[in-house]
């Protein structure tokens, strides 16, 4: 734990505890995207993909999957390969219960990983430290059980800009995010499978969900096409077409 971010528990801890259940209470909760989970899209030499995580990942502010991550995703693999995919996601997810989730899966190959994952692990009491070895169980566990070559990591979104959270809690779990991806920058960038975002999703007028929360279809939009880019990029560099 950082001084600055002790200090503040210190100071503001009673504060910050009665925003957070405030918030908690007054934000509207949104359903998951509505739509298929799993498909095939596009012709082209085979890419197996799964779009893994929490509400972001499920699409929580788009109507339907079409207009989510996964949708905005697909079609734009669709269009060099055919994508065999699948959308393994739940509202309220952290780093642990995604373990779990994983746990209970069949194993089964995929190629491509797109991994959102982090915001209610930033909202826990969880220490970075903590975090970043829940990250790396993770990617353990893809890339053993599940053989994955490639794994995108999607960064926390910036929740210094969240309209939903109130000051000072707003600046508290922002600090928090921004500690969280520099941690998980280092990690990414010792590990040769993976491959951070680098979009940085900040909120404009329109683009978030009405719960002020959670992206909206703008936002998947531009998230859908750093993916498709990051992607692309490593396929393109390997000689045999594969990952």
């Amino acid at each position: 734990m950082s001084k600055t971010e002790a200090l503040a528990k210190i100071m503001l801890g009673p504060v910050l505890l009665l925003q957070g259940l405030y918030t908690r209470r007054v934000t509207p909760k949104l359903p998951e995207a509505e739509g298929e989970r799993e498909g095939v899209a596009g012709s082209g030499e085979v890419l197996r993909l799964l779009i893994l995580g929490d509400s972001a990942a499920a699409g929580v502010g788009a109507l339907t999957q079409t207009d989510a991550l996964s949708g905005q995703l697909v079609s734009r693999l669709a269009r060099d390969h055919q994508v065999m995919w699948k959308l393994w996601a739940r509202s309220g997810l952290d780093s642990q219960s995604l373990l779990e989730l994983l746990e209970q899966k069949t194993a089964e190959s995929f190629d491509v990983v797109l991994l959102s994952i982090g915001v209610n692990d930033v909202t826990s009491t969880l220490t970075v430290d903590q975090w970043i070895a829940r990250q790396q169980q993770l990617l353990a566990t893809l890339c053993g059980t599940f053989g994955v070559r490639q794994v995108v990591i999607s960064p926390l979104p910036p929740m210094h800009l969240f309209p939903a959270l109130p000051q000072p809690l707003r600046w508290y779990l922002g600090n928090r995010a921004k500690r969280f991806n520099a941690h998980l920058a280092k990690l990414a960038g010792s590990e040769d499978h993976c491959t951070l975002l680098t979009i940085r999703l900040a909120p404009v007028a329109g683009s978030m969900a009405r719960d002020g929360f959670h992206p909206g279809p703008l936002i998947y939009s531009a998230w859908a096409d750093d993916a498709a880019i990051a992607i692309a990029r490593r396929f393109r560099n390997t000689a045999s077409g594969k990952l």
